[in-house]
């Protein structure tokens, strides 16, 4: 029945949007917080996490959730400033019953949005986020005073989670000597990430790390990393790592100053299991992963398969099948063997013990992929438009692919949030890709002109 379900206010990714617009309404969020007390309410577990990025919406949500919370007689733990993925991780190492993360990512400071983790540590299933929907509807109801949640806030949160990261590699790695400049987009690890490290013996040297709460992810951080370029050419630097504003992303930058995006970090990542043997079956990434990674694991013998864009699509794949590593080119990396979500600084870990392992730099370390020029076109298209029952688009997507061969793709994906056809075209030659794609943008024009 769920599957058949359309949820309201669920997205791929928790509930999002601008601060002040519904849902994300102080309101909304103070009912929602009791929503989720209500259902998430277990025997045995100790609590519920709350932890946020550094927008400065944050406070009024934090105080709205934990409103919420209390009233549906759960208690609330406290962690201040915490990436995403510090959050799955203290919720479950402190056996709580779930843990929200007030964020909105990489998105500006205007939006915001809340992010859930079931006591695993793992995103909620539908049936969850079903369920709190269902209490939405119901009038809020407060638990007699003598049952109302109490709060208190977790001092060594950080502490915690800068351990754990640090535990992601073998202990033998020492970073001394080496020079490390890390963009903290200004969110949620600016605390965490240089210290972790820091702590393993780095340089480091940190931009995008004094948040204010209206700068996160300005002009900064893994969607925008041309200052770690440039940080890391001027104080030549053996690697960049950019971040997004609530630490789960990972963009890199090697020593010549050029971009390691999420597709090369997802390669690297899995030669390196390959090579120790502790590949557990094929790669996972999207239909948005450039055709250069899908060659490159083929020629190392490396299964790959393509979800549906977002990490959630990714997860489903990699528990169903039982694998262990997938990821996003935006920089969203999944390595299940060492933690249950996305997490930005242990991705970054897992490429530094690459290069110890391999003796061999980050730029050495990504030429063994290479990447095929991308051209990607957004199209205005109306929602109603049927474009995969368009006969005129459908012959020219098979003429695209037939001039590119084996060599090229072609992907043609609605947009989920914006009233647009994105058109990417994939090959071996920038001029054939851009005029290509180019060519199907105006064939969807002209379609829906003469519908």
């Amino acid at each position: 029945m769920s599957e058949k379900r359309n949820k309201r206010y669920f997205g791929t990714d928790g509930i999002r949007g601008k601060v002040g617009e519904a849902p994300i309404t102080p309101e909304f969020i103070l009912k929602l917080g009791w929503a989720i007390g209500r259902v998430m309410k277990r025997d045995g577990k100790d609590g519920i996490l709350i932890g946020k990025d550094t927008r400065i919406s944050g406070y009024m949500f934090e105080s709205a959730l934990q409103a919420g919370l209390s009233a549906a007689g759960v208690d609330i733990r406290l962690l201040g400033p915490m990436p995403t993925p510090g959050v799955a991780y203290l919720t479950r190492t402190l056996h709580a019953q779930a843990g929200i993360v007030i964020s909105a990512s990489h998105n500006p400071f205007y939006d915001n949005g809340i992010k859930f983790f079931s006591s695993e540590g793992t995103k909620l299933p539908d049936e969850i986020e079903f369920a709190i929907e269902d209490e939405l509807d119901k009038p809020m109801v407060t638990v007699d005073s003598i049952h109302l949640g109490k709060a208190k806030r977790i001092v060594d949160a950080a502490g915690r989670y800068i351990e754990f990261c640090k535990s992601t590699i073998p202990a033998k790695i020492e970073l001394s000597g080496v020079k490390i400049v890390v963009d903290c987009a200004h969110g949620a690890t600016y605390h965490i990430a240089p210290n972790v490290f820091r702590e393993l013996g780095a340089t480091v040297i940190t931009i995008g790390s004094e948040p204010n709460g209206l700068n996160i992810n300005l002009d900064c951080g893994s969607t925008k990393p041309k200052a770690l370029q440039a940080a890391v050419v001027e104080h030549q630097a053996d690697i960049g790592i950019a971040l997004d504003g609530d630490g789960d992303r990972l963009i890199m930058v090697d020593h010549q100053g050029e971009e390691v995006d999420g597709d090369e970090i997802l390669f690297i990542i899995a030669e390196s299991r390959r090579k120790t043997d502790s590949l557990v079956g094929s790669v996972v990434g999207t239909l948005m992963s450039n055709l250069g990674l899908e060659h490159a694991l083929q020629e190392k013998g490396v299964g790959f398969q393509r979800a549906r864009v977002g990490d959630r699509y990714v997860m489903e794949i990699l528990k169903h099948e039982g694998w262990l590593v997938g990821g996003e080119s935006s920089g969203h990396i999944l390595c299940l063997d060492r933690t249950t979500t996305g997490d930005g600084i242990v991705s970054a870990l897992q490429v530094i013990s690459a290069m110890f392992e391999s003796d061999s730099s980050l730029h050495e370390l990504k030429s063994g992929m290479k990447k095929y020029p991308q051209h990607l076109v957004n199209v205005p298209a109306d929602k109603s438009f049927d474009l995969a029952g368009s006969d005129v688009i459908n012959q020219a997507i098979r003429d695209v692919e037939a001039e590119l061969g084996k060599g090229g793709r072609v992907l043609l994906r609605p947009s989920g949030t914006e009233p647009v056809v994105r058109v990417m075209v994939e090959g071996v030659e920038v001029e054939q890709v851009t005029r290509l794609a180019n060519q199907l943008a105006e064939v969807i024009i002209d379609a829906q002109k003469n519908k």
